[in-house]
């Protein structure tokens, strides 16, 4: 790429998973259009990315910043000081590795990292996962010279200019979507002829993904259906009893599920949150999907991302508010509407970017040479 000397690339933010596997995907496709990139992540201290970026053999360095919550809490109280001692660490780092360019995935060190690299003039990519922006990446949009993004119309955020619709990279075993739908059923210890339900509510668990299943038990109760229950490590004993004592053998309850890919085979019908990397997961995956949004998240991302697919009629969406109440009815309604779920599998599949990683790894290297 013109020079001798390696070139460095500063990777800043983390958080959740949603957050740190798409910085390492970004990574691993610079990496294999380059082996002889130099990486820095930086993150938040006791955050999820200090165990994974190391596991997939990159250096990190860890910030004390933290998130600024909504509600009145004793926290609060601290988080300006971490964020002062966040931002002169920052601007040691990028002093010190001397980065060609910063990429910003989303997440607490996101804006301290990048903040200080753009002061340095380092050239900023940014990456928006969501449909809807968060504050962070739109007050460091001010400097960025890419804005790589996983939604159209995302100029009511950005400069037209600089964006570039990219989209948002995924699991690689998803890019094989070519699958033995038995071998899939097996795994579950489920059968063929039946139709399947996936509900995922993330390794911890979604309370009201958990309770509305819960409530709606008895309704399950088909001979035609058969259900993945992933409901999370915090619920799991709960609604393993619950379903032990119901007496249905339709239903597989699991804390956590290691082989997604053969739950996405399995399934007709799938029921998910809306988190930006999960979403960009069923486009790819292109089955019919219920989304729930989760009403916890900063500036209610998820309901948007859901309404971008539902404007698609991509999707359907249950509030979280109504979910005890109608979530079950609706499974049970869309199961039985083949017309619908061929019209909502056809229209979310047009929606997958399968090449997200290696797009925005290409826009890494445009401004490398620039």
């Amino acid at each position: 790429m013109g020079r001798e000397e390696p070139y460095k690339i500063l990777i800043g933010g983390g958080g959740t998973g949603g957050h740190v596997f798409p910085a390492i995907a970004i990574a691993d496709a610079l990496k294999k259009k380059d082996p002889g990139l130099e990486f820095l992540f930086v993150g938040a201290l006791g955050r999820l990315e200090m165990e994974k970026v190391p596991e997939a053999g990159y250096s990190i360095v860890g910030l004390p910043v933290t998130g600024f919550q909504r509600r009145f809490t004793l926290k609060n109280f601290t988080f300006f000081f971490k964020l002062l001692v966040s931002m002169i660490q920052s601007r040691r780092i990028v002093r010190r590795f001397k980065p060609d360019v910063a990429v910003g995935v989303g997440g607490y060190a996101s804006g301290p990292i990048l903040k200080a690299a753009g002061r340095k003039r380092v050239p900023i990519l940014i990456q928006e996962q969501n449909s809807y922006a968060g504050v962070t990446n739109r007050l460091l949009a001010r400097s960025a010279r890419t804005i790589c993004v996983a939604y159209e119309n995302m100029d009511r955020y950005f400069p037209a200019d600089r964006i570039v619709l990219t989209g948002n990279p995924v699991r690689q075993y998803l890019n094989s979507l070519h699958r033995d739908h038995k071998k899939d059923l097996e795994e579950f210890g489920l059968v063929e002829g039946k139709k399947v339900c996936l509900v995922m509510g993330g390794s911890l668990g979604s309370r009201t993904l958990n309770h509305s299943m819960m409530e709606g038990l008895e309704k399950l109760d088909r001979d035609g259906l058969q259900v993945i229950w992933q409901c999370g490590k915090l619920y799991h004993k709960e609604a393993e009893e619950m379903v032990s004592r119901s007496g249905l053998k339709n239903i597989r309850v699991l804390s956590f599920i290691s082989k997604m890919d053969c739950a996405y085979g399995a399934a007709d019908v799938i029921v998910s949150r809306a988190g930006a990397i999960s979403i960009s997961e069923l486009c790819l995956i292109g089955k019919p999907v219920i989304l729930v949004p989760s009403p916890n998240v900063a500036e209610d991302h998820q309901i948007r991302n859901a309404e971008a697919l539902v404007s698609r009629k991509a999707a359907m969406l249950v509030p979280d508010n109504l979910a005890r109440e109608h979530l079950v009815d609706k499974i049970l309604k869309l199961m039985e509407d083949e017309d619908l779920k061929k019209e909502l599998s056809k229209n979310i599949k047009q929606l997958g970017i399968s090449d997200a990683s290696q797009r925005i790894a290409a826009e890494v290297i445009k401004i490398m040479d620039y």
